[in-house]
Protein backbone atom coordinates (compact mmCIF):
# COMPACT_ATOMS: atom_id res chain seq x y z
CA UNK A 1 0.00 0.00 0.00
CA UNK A 2 1.41 3.36 -1.12
CA UNK A 3 0.25 6.43 1.01
CA UNK A 4 0.14 10.28 -0.16
CA UNK A 5 1.31 12.82 2.26
CA UNK A 6 -1.24 13.57 2.83
CA UNK A 7 -3.07 10.60 3.30
CA UNK A 8 -0.50 9.66 5.88
CA UNK A 9 -1.08 12.98 7.78
CA UNK A 10 -4.48 11.52 8.36
CA UNK A 11 -3.28 7.86 8.89
CA UNK A 12 -1.45 9.31 11.66
CA UNK A 13 -4.15 11.60 12.97
CA UNK A 14 -6.15 8.20 13.23
CA UNK A 15 -2.57 6.29 14.38
CA UNK A 16 -2.32 8.96 17.28
CA UNK A 17 -5.75 9.09 18.39
CA UNK A 18 -5.93 5.39 18.91
CA UNK A 19 -9.79 5.09 18.36
CA UNK A 20 -12.06 5.44 15.42
CA UNK A 21 -12.71 9.25 14.32
CA UNK A 22 -15.52 11.37 12.53
CA UNK A 23 -14.35 13.69 10.04
CA UNK A 24 -14.57 16.62 12.24
CA UNK A 25 -12.55 15.29 14.59
CA UNK A 26 -9.82 14.24 12.34
CA UNK A 27 -10.21 18.16 10.87
CA UNK A 28 -9.54 19.15 14.66
CA UNK A 29 -7.12 16.87 15.32
CA UNK A 30 -4.82 16.91 12.78
CA UNK A 31 -1.42 18.96 13.60
CA UNK A 32 -0.26 21.33 10.83
CA UNK A 33 -2.05 19.15 7.95
CA UNK A 34 -0.80 20.00 4.45
CA UNK A 35 -4.26 19.62 2.82
CA UNK A 36 -7.18 21.79 2.96
CA UNK A 37 -10.53 21.08 4.76
CA UNK A 38 -12.23 20.87 2.16
CA UNK A 39 -10.00 17.69 0.67
CA UNK A 40 -11.01 15.17 3.54
CA UNK A 41 -13.75 13.57 1.93
CA UNK A 42 -11.42 12.72 -1.31
CA UNK A 43 -8.39 12.18 1.47
CA UNK A 44 -10.81 9.04 3.22
CA UNK A 45 -12.51 7.81 0.32
CA UNK A 46 -9.09 7.25 -1.02
CA UNK A 47 -7.69 5.59 2.29
CA UNK A 48 -11.46 3.63 2.10
CA UNK A 49 -10.42 2.45 -1.34
CA UNK A 50 -6.87 1.52 -0.57
CA UNK A 51 -8.24 -0.33 2.45
CA UNK A 52 -6.29 1.26 4.75
CA UNK A 53 -9.15 2.85 6.71
CA UNK A 54 -12.38 1.32 7.45
CA UNK A 55 -15.87 2.46 8.41
CA UNK A 56 -16.23 1.63 12.16
CA UNK A 57 -19.71 3.08 12.49
CA UNK A 58 -21.55 6.55 13.08
CA UNK A 59 -21.77 9.27 15.40
CA UNK A 60 -24.35 11.90 16.12
CA UNK A 61 -23.38 15.34 15.89
CA UNK A 62 -26.06 18.09 16.56
CA UNK A 63 -28.78 16.77 14.32
CA UNK A 64 -26.53 14.74 11.54
CA UNK A 65 -24.58 11.77 11.88
CA UNK A 66 -20.98 11.06 10.79
CA UNK A 67 -19.15 8.19 9.63
CA UNK A 68 -16.48 7.03 12.15
CA UNK A 69 -13.54 5.85 10.50
CA UNK A 70 -10.50 3.24 11.67
CA UNK A 71 -7.00 2.15 11.06
CA UNK A 72 -6.86 -1.11 9.16
CA UNK A 73 -2.82 -1.26 9.68
CA UNK A 74 -1.09 -0.49 12.22
CA UNK A 75 1.57 2.25 11.88
CA UNK A 76 4.80 -0.44 12.65
CA UNK A 77 2.89 -2.49 10.07
CA UNK A 78 2.53 0.22 7.67
CA UNK A 79 6.14 1.80 7.85
CA UNK A 80 7.71 -2.07 7.89
CA UNK A 81 6.11 -2.11 4.79
CA UNK A 82 7.35 0.68 3.32
CA UNK A 83 10.38 0.41 4.59
CA UNK A 84 11.15 -3.28 3.07
CA UNK A 85 9.12 -2.09 -0.39
CA UNK A 86 11.63 0.46 -0.91
CA UNK A 87 14.85 -0.76 -0.63
CA UNK A 88 14.43 -4.17 1.02
CA UNK A 89 16.64 -6.11 4.17
CA UNK A 90 19.36 -4.56 2.19
CA UNK A 91 17.98 -0.61 3.96
CA UNK A 92 17.33 -2.17 7.57
CA UNK A 93 20.95 -1.93 8.88
CA UNK A 94 20.95 2.29 7.48
CA UNK A 95 18.18 2.73 9.21
CA UNK A 96 18.67 1.08 12.38
CA UNK A 97 21.67 3.01 12.35
CA UNK A 98 20.15 6.31 11.77
CA UNK A 99 17.80 5.48 14.63
CA UNK A 100 21.12 4.88 17.14
CA UNK A 101 21.70 8.26 16.52
CA UNK A 102 19.08 9.48 17.75
CA UNK A 103 19.84 12.02 20.69
CA UNK A 104 16.46 10.93 22.49
CA UNK A 105 18.06 6.87 23.03
CA UNK A 106 17.92 5.53 26.19
CA UNK A 107 19.73 2.78 27.91
CA UNK A 108 16.71 0.98 28.16
CA UNK A 109 15.87 1.71 24.58
CA UNK A 110 18.97 0.32 23.44
CA UNK A 111 18.76 -2.74 26.10
CA UNK A 112 15.41 -2.90 24.96
CA UNK A 113 16.64 -3.44 21.20
CA UNK A 114 19.01 -5.92 22.51
CA UNK A 115 16.76 -7.49 23.19
CA UNK A 116 14.51 -7.92 20.21
CA UNK A 117 17.33 -8.59 18.57
CA UNK A 118 18.88 -11.77 20.63
CA UNK A 119 15.25 -13.36 20.26
CA UNK A 120 15.01 -12.66 16.56
CA UNK A 121 18.26 -14.03 15.93
CA UNK A 122 17.38 -17.47 18.02
CA UNK A 123 14.42 -17.50 16.18
CA UNK A 124 16.03 -17.71 12.61
CA UNK A 125 18.65 -19.77 13.81
CA UNK A 126 15.72 -22.69 15.29
CA UNK A 127 14.45 -22.34 11.41
CA UNK A 128 17.68 -23.32 9.67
Amino acid sequence: MKLTKSELEVMETLWQAGRPLARFEILEESVDPSWSPSTIHILLNGLLKKEAIREAGFVKRSKTYGRLYDVNISRESYYSETLLRGKGAKAIPLYVSMLLKSDDLTMDTVNELERLVAERKKELESDQ
